[in-house]
């Protein structure tokens, strides 16, 4: 199995982690599709490239040193599953977020075209979805 949109993923995120947004949103299709669970400050689907920027913007308004760590990565066909640890500290309030969601990444022809995000409780699920098991 190629490894390749798995490295891909890699590199998104640690392109995010170290603030290099234009690497970062080089590899975003322009009419990507975000869907976030229910709950979460921006819940819904969310569609093109503008969507992202402004999901990513209410988040660095909103956190201090906001960072999404991958701790695991399956692929599956053009489809990455990447556990994730999300962390930062609250502007303002000083509080600490710390959780683990589950992303769903789809990559066609070396760009992300949709990003499924679901709660750390929902691990099993998301690996049912795309047919593997813990």
């Amino acid at each position: 199995m190629s490894q390749e949109n798995v490295e891909l993923a890699r590199r998104t995120y640690e392109a995010w982690n170290q603030g290099n947004y234009e690497e970062f949103f080089a590899v975003i299709d322009p009419e990507v599709e975000m869907v976030l669970p229910e709950g979460g400050m921006t819940a819904g689907t969310h569609h093109g490239l503008q969507a992202m920027r402004q999901f990513i913007e209410s988040y660095v308004e909103s956190f201090e040193d906001f960072r999404w760590e991958p701790e695991e990565f399956f692929e599956t066909g053009d489809q990455v599953v990447a556990f994730v640890r999300v962390s930062g500290r609250g502007r303002g309030s000083g509080i600490e977020l710390a959780v683990r969601p589950v992303h769903l990444l789809t990559i066609r022809g070396g760009r992300l075209q949709r990003v499924e995000a679901f709660p750390e409780g929902d691990k099993q699920a998301v690996l049912e979805a795309v047919g593997l098991s813990e």
